[in-house]
């Protein structure tokens, strides 16, 4: 298990019956970065990987 799975798994428990928009989610990441700029490279790399989950799918069907 991953360290930051633990974090996964509070974030699942917690608020695992919500349902939020990908505007809300980007709005948090956003105010994540502002508060802890050291997690700029790594917050945009999850979110590159988030938009372009799809990709591979979109690319199969060509």
């Amino acid at each position: 298990m991953y360290f930051t799975d633990r974090g996964i798994e509070e974030l699942e428990k917690r608020r695992g019956e919500e349902e939020i928009t990908f505007e809300w989610l980007a709005e948090r990441m956003r105010e994540f970065v502002d508060t802890y700029p050291d997690f700029e490279i790594p917050t945009e790399r999850l979110a590159t990987w988030l938009a372009r989950l799809d990709d591979d799918e979109d690319e199969d069907e060509q």
